[in-house]
């Protein structure tokens, strides 16, 4: 996914390698190099000028400018900041909650988060050794919850059936006492999704969290949205206390920028990469 980054990043490394001492101008063209290789890869442009900053406030330190081997330091500085953004170390689903914890799934329309539920709940009754119950909560799609059906019984997970005239949070309710009564350890509500963000859509999502009170609030994005997916992450994470990304259809972007910027505007860790349609 990183692939054109890495390339970009790389030769600005191999530039600097042979630079004796670090200099203001060789810092500015450094850093020039290090935005246009984050614009290429379709990073937000108000997360490229915060990054670029940072960079610079701590390559124009002491440290930098006084090492014997500057070029290595500076490439440590733009390194340890892609290490800051992205996160240390993956993250896993946080499940510890009087069962059934509930996962609950939000983001525009196509991005996949139908797939991704099917995805997860293989994950976690094959992986985890889960009891897993799905339902689908979009009333406005009845091809969403067929597919839902479809796929919870391709994997061997409870399907909770639900129609287009229920209104959601009575869905989601019942879902839930269903899921207590049945011993089950964990149930991932699929959400509607819009084109576009709207007011309707997000009071509808606000009130499903509320109703829930889910232990994951997941949100899942297409990674080849680039630009947009930083805007509808910021909406996102403005409504709801997401815990972790969904990112999905990597196999379609080699950019990695998507990835970059939602790390940057919401501050939560990625939990999942979504590859292809097949739940295997």
């Amino acid at each position: 996914m990183f692939e054109n980054l890495s390339d970009r990043l790389g030769r600005v490394v191999q530039n600097l390698r042979g630079q004796g001492r670090i200099t203001e101008d060789n810092i500015k063209e450094t850093l020039r190099e290090v935005r246009m290789a984050l614009l290429e890869a379709d990073v937000a442009l108000p997360v490229v000028k915060e990054f670029v900053e940072e960079v610079k406030e701590k390559a124009l330190g002491e440290e930098v400018m006084k090492s014997l081997t500057p070029g290595q330091a500076l490439i440590k500085i733009v390194n340890d900041e892609l290490v800051q953004v992205m996160g240390e170390a993956g993250e896993g689903l946080d499940l510890r909650a009087q069962p059934p914890a509930v996962i609950l799934m939000a983001g525009l329309q196509g991005s996949g988060k139908t797939t991704s539920v099917g995805k997860l709940a293989r994950f976690l009754k094959e992986r985890e050794k889960k009891k897993v119950m799905v339902v689908s909560t979009d009333v406005y799609r009845p091809a969403a919850i067929d597919q839902l059906h479809t796929l919870a019984d391709e994997i061997g997970v409870e399907f909770f059936p639900s129609d287009p005239g229920q209104k959601p949070e009575k869905i989601a309710k019942k879902a839930l006492e269903a899921a207590r009564k049945g011993h089950f350890d964990v149930l991932i509500v699929d959400t509607a999704g819009r084109l576009h963000i709207d007011e309707a859509m997000m009071e509808e999502i606000q009130a499903l969290h509320k109703a829930l009170n889910p232990v994951e609030t997941l949100f899942v994005v297409d990674a080849m949205t680039g630009q947009d997916a930083a805007n509808t992450a910021r909406a996102f994470n403005e409504a709801l206390p997401l815990t972790g990304v969904v990112l999905t259809k990597i196999d379609g972007d080699a950019r990695g920028g998507a990835a970059l910027s939602i790390r940057k505007i919401t501050g939560k860790p990625i939990k999942f990469l979504g590859v292809g349609e097949k739940t295997t």
